[in-house]
């Protein structure tokens, strides 16, 4: 009797993990299918920011490539009872691999990466689509000038060649890690080869991960906190103008180059995504700090992986709320869609 409650709740356990991945699938992908259809339909759309707002490819990604991968490792465990051979159980992450990676290559070498690689863009885009408000709301006039589509793009091929270089660090710069399917997050993870039941010298190579997002964390932040206090002093200026404290005569009183109410909406909005973005990801920097000094943490491993992965259908929420064009086009296209065709006139 005692195995066999085990048995089923082990059965339970992995039914609901697997309706809950198979929900976040569904939400992240349509959601980024959805921004994506907005921001190739809708020609106001089609700027430096726009373009910005690529990262949905990289959510996409998740949502088509790693939580399916997930959900068909769990249901095949639920139907088999067989580990596949790219499982790692919580017993052989505890035991010591001598003989280094079982397997030269498996679906984990892959997926991994992918979604390493995909966190990666989106912080990256973040920064640097704090940057482009920043220049909009620091130097509006040069705006047009500075931020150009061709540099756009280029910075956005750099952001991404950077991430998935960084994603595969540990695999390039040491043979002591491996890919591996975890059962306690559930999800691909790099596992350190322990040599005698100790980790690698170069263990801490993990610590790249979380150092690269809280730099580009940080360097938002800076720029946030210099975009909101100019925007700061000019509501100041333009309200001291309005009661009269201030002439346009005088020549420092006036605000002749203030942002735009669009750049200061869309500079809330960026922040608010940092702000997402930084929760979401400050468990999984504290699980790395703590696997890198030999803390595996089960339960929380699962927890800070799949909050991680929840951020991948945030953004387009916070778009819905915040952006008025992206509802705009969001209306447009289904608007478009159920609209009957006009007959043509004679």
């Amino acid at each position: 009797a005692p195995l066999c409650t085990v048995c089923c709740c082990g059965f339970l356990n992995r039914a609901f993990a697997v309706v809950f991945m198979v929900s976040l699938t569904f939400a992240i992908v349509v959601g980024n299918v959805i921004t994506l259809t907005v921001f190739v339909q809708t020609r106001q759309s089609r700027t430096p920011q726009g373009y910005l707002k690529s990262l949905a490819i990289a959510d996409m990604m998740v949502g088509i490539v790693v939580v399916p991968f997930s959900v068909y490792t769990e249901v095949s465990l639920m139907v088999t009872y067989t580990p596949p051979v790219w499982y790692q159980s919580d017993s052989a992450s505890q035991a010591s691999l001598l003989s280094g990676p079982r397997n030269p290559w498996q679906p984990c070498m892959l997926i991994g990466p992918v979604f390493a690689g995909c966190t990666f863009v989106s912080i990256s885009t973040i920064f640097l689509m704090t940057v482009e408000r920043s220049v909009a709301i620091l130097r509006p006039l040069h705006k047009d000038a500075l931020v150009t589509r061709r540099r756009t793009l280029l910075l956005i091929l750099l952001s991404w060649a950077a991430s998935f270089l960084l994603a595969l660090a540990p695999l390039l710069f040491s043979s002591n890690f491996t890919l591996e399917y975890n059962e306690c997050s559930r999800m691909c993870n790099y596992s350190p080869v322990l040599l005698g039941n100790r980790l690698p010298r170069d263990a801490n190579i993990l610590l790249l991960f979380p150092v690269f997002d809280f730099t580009l964390l940080g360097g938002t932040f800076a720029v946030n906190i210099m975009s909101f206090t100019s925007i700061r002093q000019y509501s100041r200026r333009r309200k001291l103008l309005s009661e009269g404290s201030l002439t346009n005569g005088g020549g420092g009183g006036s605000c002749p180059h203030r942002p735009s109410f669009s750049d200061i909406k869309a500079a809330k909005t960026i922040s608010i995504l940092t702000f997402a973005f930084t929760a979401s990801f400050s468990p999984i920097a504290v699980f790395v700090l703590g696997n890198v000094v030999g803390h595996t943490w089960c339960n929380f491993s699962f927890i800070a992986f799949w909050i991680l992965t929840a951020n991948s259908c945030c953004n387009v929420i916070i778009y819905s709320v915040r952006d008025h064009r992206f509802r705009k086009g969001v209306t447009l296209l289904f608007r478009r869609d159920n609209c009957p065709p006009q007959e043509e006139k004679t």
